[in-house]
């Protein structure tokens, strides 16, 4: 069995918004003597973060264990549960060890919180000790520990924005949100156009780079931290667009994995990822919506974006038990001589309160599209500049923003005030 870096704290409690690097393609195989804690596995294999790796769940305990892998090859990852005494526990781990391959990690779930049992199981190789009860998500975070490095970056946010119709300025919203995230939040932010016949992130941000985003869809075995470094197109000191090709020149049919490999590299190096998010349903623009981290719907105050938002809404919340809600906001409110549907109605029939609501405001909406720039830009104090700096605070879970100077003497000034105390 091979030592892997261990939780210090012995066992892995993630909060909702923790970040968890997902799951490499592994072969996982759990041996459970409770029935609960079967349960645990099996839902943590259905986690969106272990979406590649294969969970197979049995019950017997260690015993069982014991028996499956002799003569027989062992997967990546051994989960045993035991609930006996600590020198029995060992006896078979050691039988256990002698079948076990080279690289595979074992997890033992236990319900005794002893250090001095914890460090003898590190001794034998043994990755973690998990202390019961387990929720699912412990469990995936203590697998993914597994296999990130110790002074491995951060796993980056992927924030998916999509419309709940089109039409409905979900564009708009994911640019100018990736905007307010890199230069009021100064965090380090990419915004990927997805909608690869027509986007229009490139006219939006005044970009028109000779590569981006399909050569990489295209060429996936190409795709590394210095091949998709070469198809960013820099926007501001922390913003970095990955375009569209906006061409009609091939058909872009696209595996549901497609977009995959650039991700995983994104998440690498970069904090935040903002996908935007064409109105289509196929398997790669489902598997992208409900792999986010964060998932914001933008819809217009009609009934079919309230039906659609709802239906979207109803999936995602049963495919991602373990992640945040999804939120939506309310755009293009207010137009002259359209009956609307109640913010009051959305949020009864979603179950949840929009995080914004922005007016009908085609002037400066529309003077922004054209001279290839952003709300804030064009007016750094509208009032639906602000509003994007809102939504940027409250999905990245940033309080304050960024406090910039704006005079050259602020520091001398602020020296001299300090002297008068």
């Amino acid at each position: 069995m091979r030592v892997a870096p261990v939780l210090e704290h012995n066992q892995a409690v993630a909060e909702p918004e923790h970040h968890i690097a997902p799951v490499p393609r592994i072969t996982i195989q759990a041996f459970c003597e409770t029935p609960e804690l079967a349960h645990s596995v099996q839902a943590a294999g259905a986690d969106r973060r272990m979406a590649r790796a294969h969970v197979k769940v049995s019950m017997g305990g260690l015993p069982a264990a014991e028996e499956a892998y002799r003569g027989a090859a062992t997967p990546n990852v051994i989960l045993v549960e035991y609930n006996g005494h600590g020198n029995a526990l060992l006896e078979g781990l050691d039988r256990l060890a002698e079948s076990c391959d080279e690289g595979t990690r074992v997890l033992v779930v236990g319900r005794v919180n002893d250090i001095i049992l914890y460090r003898e199981l590190v001794r034998r190789g043994v990755s973690d000790y998990l202390v019961a009860p387990l929720a699912p998500l412990d469990i995936v975070a203590a697998i993914s520990g597994l296999y990130g490095a110790a002074d491995a970056k951060p796993v980056g946010r992927i924030i998916a924005v999509i419309g709940a119709k089109g039409g409905v300025g979900a564009s708009a919203v994911a640019h100018n949100l990736g905007f307010a995230i890199s230069r009021d939040l100064a965090i380090d932010t990419v915004v990927a156009d997805l909608d690869l016949p027509f986007g229009t992130a490139g006219l939006d941000f005044n970009q028109d780079p000779p590569q981006g985003i399909a050569d990489a869809v295209f060429s996936p075995d190409r795709v590394d931290n210095a091949f998709v470094d070469r198809l960013l197109s820099k926007c501001t000191d922390h913003l970095s667009l990955l375009a569209a090709p906006a061409t009609l020149d091939r058909e872009y049919d696209i595996s549901p994995e497609g977009f995959e490999p650039i991700f995983d590299t994104l998440r690498a190096s970069v904090p935040v990822i903002v996908l935007d998010l064409p109105h289509v349903w196929s398997g790669w623009a489902k598997r992208a919506l409900l792999a986010a981290d964060d998932i914001l719907i933008v819809a217009a105050p009609d009934l079919a974006n309230l039906r659609n938002a709802k239906n979207m809404f109803d999936l995602a919340r049963a495919a991602r038990p373990n992640d945040r809600a999804p939120m939506y906001l309310l755009n293009q409110v207010g137009i002259p001589k359209r009956p609307e549907v109640k913010t009051a109605d959305f949020a009864k029939a979603l179950g949840a309160e929009p995080i914004a609501a922005i007016p009908f405001e085609p002037q400066i909406f529309g003077t922004a599209s054209n001279n290839g720039q952003m709300i804030a830009e064009v007016s750094a104090k509208h009032k639906t500049a602000e509003t994007f700096l809102q939504i940027a605070k409250t999905i990245t879970g940033r309080s304050e923003a960024r406090k910039q100077n704006t005079s050259a003497l602020s520091p001398l000034l602020a020296k001299l005030r300090g002297l008068k105390k």
